[in-house]
């Protein structure tokens, strides 16, 4: 092999791997895109669930706003209720006599 044939196989080389560097580079262009691609729907979906989330927290300060109340007025309708009770047995029982 002569000083020509080496140049010409170095440049042989050097362009070739210059062409795999471009493929390399398009590949990784390529692989950022998908990356932020699913990045922005990783963002929608955390923003979705931060919305749910944010629902359900309201759903459930209404339901126990809801629970408390009842707490208060199961107690004071049962004393309505027996106090009802007692004035009807009182009534039976001053009536049949």
């Amino acid at each position: 092999m002569n000083d020509t044939e080496k140049l010409e196989r170095i440049a042989q080389l050097l362009e070739e791997v210059r062409d795999n560097q471009k493929a390399q580079l398009e590949r990784q262009a390529e692989s950022l895109s998908l990356q932020e691609e699913q990045f922005q729907i990783f963002l929608k979906q955390h923003e979705k669930t931060a919305q749910i989330q944010d629902r359900a927290e309201a759903i459930q300060e209404k339901s126990s706003q809801l629970i408390n109340r009842v707490r208060r007025f199961v107690p004071l309708a049962m004393v309505v209720i027996v106090v009802i009770i007692i004035y009807l047995t009182w009534l039976l029982l001053r009536y049949s006599r």
